[in-house]
């Protein structure tokens, strides 16, 4: 089973950060949306903490590709990232849909667009269920986000999310359980 750590919860409102979080499944060692946060000490301290140093990490997943969930990839110096439609590392641009890329045996990517046409959501299967990764939902009981460009396919999406999903981890909050 994967083992997902939250870095970092992000917010939303005068300020914004996203939330960031780590996966690892064997040797696979995953952040997921290093975007804007108040400093790059955010996502670093806790990294550390957990044992984990930037040369560690070998892909970082993207939800979308806004500045809030990008900026800090450079802090990763040899990295595959991953997004909606490709991957790329060094000069290396590889096409592919991300719908069921499986970067791991426990770690999966969903094409789940709504917020933006690209987004996508990360699934982890850890000891305690799956956990989504996703902008789906920008924290718990947010109704969508007014910046969504198709709120139907949120909806669809979200719907989709919850029939496998027992934790979401949201684009700018705090993880939350699901309510059976």
């Amino acid at each position: 089973m994967a083992r997902l750590d939250v870095l970092f919860d992000g917010y939303g409102g005068t300020s914004v950060a996203s939330t960031v979080s780590l996966v690892r499944d064997g040797d696979v060692v995953v952040i997921v949306d290093p975007g804007m946060v108040p400093s790059r000490a955010a996502i670093l301290d806790p990294l550390a903490k957990l044992g984990v140093s930037p040369e560690d990490v070998t892909d970082i997943v993207i939800s979308h590709h806004h500045p809030d969930h990008t900026l800090n990839i450079a802090i990763f110096p040899e990295v595959t990232v991953h997004d909606h439609w490709a991957t790329y590392r060094r000069d290396q641009w590889t096409s592919r849909a991300a719908e069921g890329t499986k970067l791991s045996p426990g770690i999966t990517l969903w094409e789940t667009p709504g917020h933006t046409p690209q987004d996508i959501t990360t699934l982890v299967e850890t000891d305690e269920g799956v956990a989504a990764l996703t902008h789906l939902w920008v924290y718990e009981g947010s109704p969508g986000n007014g910046l969504d460009v198709d709120p139907v396919q949120v909806a669809r999406h979200r719907a989709r999310v919850l029939e496998v999903a027992t934790v979401i981890v949201p684009g700018h909050g705090p993880a939350f359980r699901i309510r059976s």
